[in-house]
């Protein structure tokens, strides 16, 4: 009996020096990760839509993210903060840290909020610095069939013959739609009724059966009716042609020279976000928005997209400020 008793002693011991060593090892192992941690953990990013999942900027947001992720090694989360002509989330965006982490995908929207409300929480230009262009939207002016119109010279001098008798349709009170129709209104002289519906696909509706006669639609809003006996395109409101309708003139070509009139889309951050950061930030988004996969899902947004530096998109904005105020003094557009 003595016998087992010291092997079984000795296998005590022996354990008790292996659970020791295993022991150590589990917690040098387990040390090691957790000082692995912090430098293996991803950047996350936030890109605020100021919108519902559907909007423009929503699409536009989610055509890029993914690449642009995978440039930076980081994680990029679309984040959706609708409500009040998108000043939720971009009032969001303005108290938010200017590390770079927290971004915008504003459009012209972002400036016509600015002129439209009494008071905001935040500075639409001084609040926000440019980051990333990423494309212009034009509108085409569209008309019914049964308003008898080929032109846009046509269809001026017919609006002209009856002074606020004919009716445009728009997304919505101080909606880009409803501006554009009001710029170009207020350049041809015309006298028309706004007619304000909830969306761009409605106000098409609309002049599809030909309940009212015009609407100045994006782009991306009409195209899809190229050809449809139920509209037609009288003039582009760009400064050139869009590559998605060519054959459309631009309203300058159609008797109105110098006019245009068209949506920016693009990521703004806080003011006061580092420089190299918005540089950084920059480069990636540009280098995403250069695949070939990434352009095509921008166009089929109708999204006509071109390079830009950071300094040439902040002067960009500071034009659109300008120019947005002042339209929407002439449209007379305002939020009680």
């Amino acid at each position: 009996m003595t016998l087992p008793v010291r092997i079984t002693i000795r296998h005590l011991a022996t354990g008790r020096i292996a659970t020791r060593r295993l022991a150590a090892l589990v917690l040098a192992a387990v040390a090691g990760i957790g000082a692995a941690v912090p430098a293996q953990a991803q950047r996350v990013i936030r890109i605020v839509v100021p919108f519902g999942p559907g909007a423009v900027q929503d699409a536009v947001a989610r055509t890029f993210s993914n690449e642009m992720a995978q440039v930076l090694g980081a994680s990029v989360v679309i984040e959706n903060r609708a409500g009040a002509g998108g000043t939720i989330g971009a009032a969001a965006v303005a108290k938010a840290p200017p590390d770079g982490n927290t971004l915008i995908l504003a459009g012209s929207s972002h400036h016509i909020a600015g002129h439209m409300y009494r008071q905001l929480p935040f500075d639409p230009l001084k609040d926000f610095t440019a980051v990333t262009f990423l494309g212009t939207a034009g509108y085409v002016i569209t008309a019914p069939p049964n308003l008898g119109v080929a032109t846009l010279a046509e269809f001026v001098r017919e609006v002209k013959s009856r002074p606020g008798k004919l009716n445009f349709a728009s997304a919505g009170n101080g909606s880009a739609t409803h501006l554009g129709m009001a710029a170009f209104n207020a350049r041809a002289g015309l006298e028309m009724q706004h007619i304000p519906m909830k969306s761009t696909g409605d106000a098409v509706n609309e002049v599809l059966a030909g309940r009212v006669q015009a609407v100045a639609a994006a782009t991306a809003g009409i195209v899809a009716f190229k050809g449809d006996a139920r509209v037609r395109m009288l003039a582009f409101t760009g400064k050139a042609r869009s590559q998605f309708l060519p054959e459309v003139p631009t309203v300058a070509e159609a008797g109105f020279p110098g006019f245009q009139y068209e949506a920016w889309v693009g990521m703004l951050a806080p003011s006061g976000t580092p420089r190299a950061e918005v540089e950084r930030l920059n480069a990636a988004a540009q280098k995403a928005l250069a695949l070939p996969a990434v352009q095509e899902r921008l166009n089929r947004l109708g999204s006509e997209y071109a390079p830009m530096s950071v300094d040439a998109f902040q002067a960009l904005l500071r034009a659109d400020w300008e120019t947005m105020g002042n339209i929407v003094r002439i449209s007379g557009a305002k939020v009680e």
